[in-house]
């Protein structure tokens, strides 16, 4: 058979496919896990003070933390600004590359389809995150790219550590805005 016609395995039914590199190292820490998400809640918090949803992410190789990120959609007037895509960017130019096999995504909510599609477009090799979202949650939520068998990659998930801190986030975040806008509909009483 000539070269360029041989299978590259993606053909091949799952369970016959190469393994993706950098799966092992990938494997849940139940510490790390904490650690990590915990620097992506301080991010989260960071997003809520400069007006941000506060969704943060944190891209990390084992214990080496490669990108940091919290949503900027108002801040750079950017709709794909989302916490989860900053960090996959900012993981892919300290690493070098596109592919982020052996690294782990960890995001305060569940991402959307938009971050859980370049999620699989980065071959991450896991993703954790806090909170789900019932609104847009595409990781197990409403849909489950992640565990799709139709794509040419998956990835385990693991949702809930600091899922509470997470949901008061925000919960509080949304609280606030509502109270800012019933302030500021307030009829004249002059």
């Amino acid at each position: 058979m000539p070269e360029e016609l041989k299978s590259d395995g993606y053909d091949e039914p799952k369970e016959a496919r190469p393994r993706e590199p950098g799966l092992e190292e990938a494997a849940g820490d139940p510490a790390r896990d904490l650690t990590m998400m915990r620097r992506a809640l301080e991010e989260a918090a960071r997003a809520a003070e400069e007006g941000e949803v506060p969704v943060g992410a944190v891209v990390a190789r084992g214990e080496e933390i490669l990108a940091v990120a919290h949503n900027e959609r108002e801040t750079t007037k950017d709709p794909t600004a989302h916490a989860e895509l900053l960090a996959l960017r900012r993981a892919a130019g300290e690493l070098g590359t596109w592919r982020l096999t052996g690294c782990t995504l960890y995001a305060t909510l569940e991402p959307c389809p938009m971050c859980a599609g370049a999620l699989h477009a980065a071959r991450i090799s896991r993703l954790v995150y806090a909170a789900p979202d019932p609104k847009a949650g595409a990781a197990g939520t409403l849909y489950d790219l992640p565990a799709d068998p139709r794509l040419n990659h998956t990835y385990p998930s693991t949702p809930g550590i600091l899922q509470a801190e997470s949901a008061t986030l925000l919960r509080a975040f949304f609280k606030n805005r509502r109270n800012k806008q019933q302030s500021s509909q307030a009829p004249y009483t002059g």
